[in-house]
């Protein structure tokens, strides 16, 4: 159908297509200018990271109680800001 050209052609091209994607994506200094500040914009820093989640009721009404305050404390003082910037 296609003939030896065209067979060449999709060969090369299999095989240059992963290659260049290592090449390209497999450097460690674009991991480190385009991925990694990415991330950070995604997910929280690690210290924001709660590792054991509450297993009883008493610890997670303790933990929500605290979630809330939280909240409210940091909705407070950006009222507080805004109302200081005006």
């Amino acid at each position: 159908m296609g003939g030896p050209n065209l067979e060449i052609f999709k060969f090369s091209l299999y095989l240059f297509v992963p290659i260049f994607a290592l090449v390209k994506f497999g450097d460690p200094e674009w991991y480190r200018t385009t991925v990694l500040p990415y991330r950070d914009q995604l997910f929280p820093p690690e210290e924001r990271i709660i590792r054991e989640l509450p297993a009883d009721q008493k610890s997670l009404r303790e933990e929500i109680a605290r979630i809330k305050a939280e909240r409210i404390a940091r909705k407070a003082a950006a009222e507080e800001k805004e109302v200081g910037a005006k």
